[in-house]
């Protein structure tokens, strides 16, 4: 997160809630993880591509420099604060550019093993994020200077990465309505944001709205008829000719 130093907010509790939300993504992501891939690596088990463990470093450093920015900012470390955004927006780039990388990548794995119509959905879900996340992103960075929007745009970019740990739940799957339980831990930042901005101020800021909406349409709901789609299947049966 960047920001000017005369922008920085002056309450201590909207501090707090940002570094407790940057929190919260962490965890979402070390719990949806672990299972397939924190934990076989910790016990030394994992079998993974070099991209995929790429890929897994790139997105544990968004994070951590996530919580770090919101750390700086609630402790008043102003300075320090805009010293790391200026890299954090190069990190930025890494993240979408690792992240298609690797979602092209898998693709191709797919495909050389003949499994080119799970491939292409596979191939789908990521790319919408980054088409979520870069915008988000982008935003973020060109109101940096008006901390009310960049802090929001940067929860709403952050919080569209988590759809992959969420999916990899599997415990959620014993519960009825997994859809719905997998929707409200996604968007779980995004929504204690909403509820803190009504809380304070009796009304909800519209990047949140805007946010949620369009996460909610590109997720779960909106990507699997979208990756059934003829349209789909043709577009991604032809980036299939290009590498076999």
């Amino acid at each position: 997160m960047v920001t000017t130093a005369a922008a920085l907010p002056r309450t201590r509790a909207p501090r707090r809630l940002y570094v407790g939300l940057a929190l919260l993504a962490v965890a979402i992501a070390a719990v949806g993880f672990w299972p397939t891939y924190f934990g076989p690596l910790v016990a030394g088990t994992a079998v993974k591509t070099p991209i995929v463990h790429l890929h897994a470093a790139v997105y544990v450093g968004w994070l951590a420099i996530f919580v770090t920015q919101t750390l700086l900012a609630a402790t008043g470390h102003v300075a320090a604060h805009m010293k790391l955004g200026r890299f954090a927006i190069g990190y930025g780039v890494l993240v979408i550019v690792v992240g298609v990388l690797t979602a092209f990548a898998r693709f191709a794995l797919r495909v050389r093993a003949g499994e080119v119509a799970e491939g292409g959905a596979q191939l789908l879900g990521p790319l919408l994020d980054m088409l979520v996340f870069a915008p988000a992103f982008v935003a973020a960075i060109y109101y940096r200077r008006k901390p009310d929007l960049h802090k929001r745009l940067m929860i709403v970019a952050t919080t569209s990465l988590l759809i992959a740990a969420v999916g990899r739940m599997q415990f959620l799957g014993l519960l009825p309505a997994r859809l719905l339980w997998v929707h409200l831990i996604w968007t779980a930042p995004i929504v204690l944001a909403m509820a803190h901005d009504f809380w304070r101020q009796r009304k909800i800021h519209p990047v949140y709205v805007l946010g949620l909406v369009v996460i909610v349409l590109e997720g779960p709901l909106g990507r699997r008829p979208a990756g059934q789609s003829a349209a789909w299947q043709n577009f991604s049966g032809w980036l299939a000719t290009w590498v076999t």
